[in-house]
Formats: C-alpha cells, sequence, structure tokens
C-alpha cells in the first residue's frame, strides 16, 4: 500500500504514514494561471493506494481528486481509499425550494464513483442518520472526534462547563460532556444569514468556572462569537471554544477573539494555528479496522 499526500496536508498525512508503517509520496499540483489544475502521480503504484486530503476550500480540491482518482485506476490501481477528516458538501442535504441542487447527495455519489472507501470525522449531517446514506458505499465511515477532544480537554481542566451553541451541537456537548464528567447546557440558535445569528443562553451560573464553547466546526465564527458576547454578559470571567474543523474564512478567527474568547483550539482537519488535537491516532484504527475486515 501506499499513502498519497498534498502539500497542504502533507504535515498530517505524515504523521498518519507513521502510524501505519506505510511509504507516503505527494502528488505534485501545479495550478495554470487561468485556475485549471495539471497533477501528476508516481508512475509506479501498488494496488491499493490511499489519498489523504481535507477537503476544505473544496472546489479545486474535488477536481484534482478526480483526476487523481481516474489516473491512479489506469495505471492498475485496485483499490482506492479516500481519507478525507474534513468532508465537504455535506451541508445542502435537501431541496428548499425548486431548483436547488441537492449538493450532499452529488457530491457524495461522485465520491463513491470514484473511490471503494471514504474515511471522514464529524461530517456535517443533519436529516441522515448514516454517512452511508450520502455516500452509496459499505466503506463510507464516519469517525468522531469526541474522545481525542476529551482528553484534550482533560488535561487543560479540573472542571467545565461546556456549551453546545445550538440543537445540533448536543450530539457533541452531551457526548463531550459525559466522557469528562463536566456539565453542559445547550443554547437556542436562529439563523438570519450567512454571518448573523441570534443565540439564547439557557438560564444557569456562567460565573467562577471556565466555560468551553463546542461545535463541530466554525466557518464564519459568528456563532461562537454571540456565544462568547452572552457568555460575558452573565458574568462567565474565562470562555474558550474547541471545534472539530477550524474553516475560520475571512475575518472569523478576528471576530471571534475580539468577542472574548480566550482560546481557541481545533482538531488538525484543517491547518490553522488553533489546530492542536491531533487525528492520526483515530484515522490510523479505522484504517486498520477497515484492513483487517478483508
Amino acid at each position: 500500500m501506499l499513502i498519497l499526500a498534498f502539500s497542504d496536508y502533507l504535515s498530517q498525512a505524515q504523521r498518519l504514514a507513521t502510524r501505519l508503517e506505510l511509504p507516503l509520496a505527494e502528488v505534485e499540483v501545479h495550478h495554470f494561471p487561468d485556475g485549471e489544475s495539471f497533477t501528476a502521480l508516481p508512475p509506479d503504484l501498488p494496488k491499493h493506494v490511499l489519498f489523504c486530503r481535507s477537503l476544505n476550500q473544496p472546489n479545486s480540491k474535488l477536481i484534482e481528486l478526480l483526476l487523481c482518482a481516474k489516473t491512479a485506476r489506469e495505471l492498475g490501481t485496485k483499490r482506492l481509499t479516500l481519507i478525507a477528516p474534513y468532508l465537504c458538501y455535506m451541508r445542502q442535504d435537501f431541496a428548499n425550494r425548486p431548483g436547488v441542487a441537492v449538493s450532499q447527495r452529488h457530491i457524495g455519489r461522485l465520491l463513491a464513483e470514484l473511490f471503494d472507501d471514504v474515511i471522514t470525522v464529524d461530517p456535517h449531517l443533519h436529516r441522515i442518520g448514516r454517512l452511508q446514506q450520502a455516500i452509496p458505499l459499505d466503506h463510507a465511515i464516519s469517525l468522531n472526534a469526541t474522545a481525542v477532544i476529551a482528553e484534550f480537554l482533560e488535561q487543560k481542566f479540573d472542571h467545565a462547563l461546556l456549551l453546545g451553541p445550538d440543537s445540533e451541537s448536543r450530539q457533541w456537548v452531551a457526548t463531550l460532556a459525559e466522557m469528562t464528567g463536566f456539565t453542559f447546557q445547550v443554547a437556542e440558535k436562529v439563523r438570519l444569514g450567512d454571518t448573523e445569528v441570534t443565540l439564547t443562553l439557557p438560564e444557569a451560573d456562567y460565573r467562577k468556572q471556565p466555560v468551553v464553547i463546542v461545535d463541530d466546526m466554525a466557518s464564519t465564527g459568528r456563532t461562537l462569537a454571540k456565544a462568547a458576547e452572552l457568555l460575558h454578559a452573565k458574568g462567565a470571567e474565562e470562555v474558550h471554544a474547541v471545534v472539530t474543523h477550524a474553516l475560520f474564512c475571512g475575518d472569523a478567527e478576528r471576530v471571534i477573539r475580539e468577542a472574548g474568547v480566550q482560546t481557541l483550539w481545533s482538531t488538525d482537519s484543517i491547518d490553522h494555528s488553533a489546530s492542536c488535537i491531533k487525528l492520526d491516532g483515530v484515522l490510523a484504527d479505522a484504517v486498520k479496522a477497515m484492513l483487517n475486515e478483508h
């Protein structure tokens, strides 16, 4: 087997290759002035190749994965595995008006056509219970980052109050609370647009204890920022935030920090200064388990 990595996710792929004791090669990628992608793979590939790349900023990455997967097949590879810790295009899971593209379905089917296995972490699923419903593969594997996040938080705090900023975050924050023994609350959120939200905190004593806002992803940062502002208004003196996927688009990080988030942590599913919680152990275990099935 061989892990094929890309420059934008190279250090994480190298850690994974070390854990799996597999060789690693880097895919050559060049962007022409008009935006087209040139890709080149090693000419001699084994029967099983694992592509490792997170799919934030996804549009060019998807085209490059398509080119690479097709080329790998032409070179004789029989099994292709995609390890994408952040999986794109999962949010649009229904047509809320006629003509809307259900991107989760279409991108999921594209990935199923290109790869034999897809492994990801905490995909943004709302109306479906299993990743296989979006990516029709036997090995469409959705991993959970809560165990590594819980271990990280236990190293930082003896006790803390965990806050989920909306109902969708309840599954993560409740599990983290159970793993750590910390208490938790869940706020109510109404999204008014891409960068505008209203939030209501439940009644609780937010003073004299660290509060950690927990979410699966942060894109514009407005939800985390609003939660932090309300927590400080309720008397919270120490506010932190931890997310699985740190997308942090545009001025998101600045907005979050200016709202009073003292420390910002995330997994390394996306390269960022906050990405200090490593996923290579979780990913390696999943790959080993998948391979042991055969």
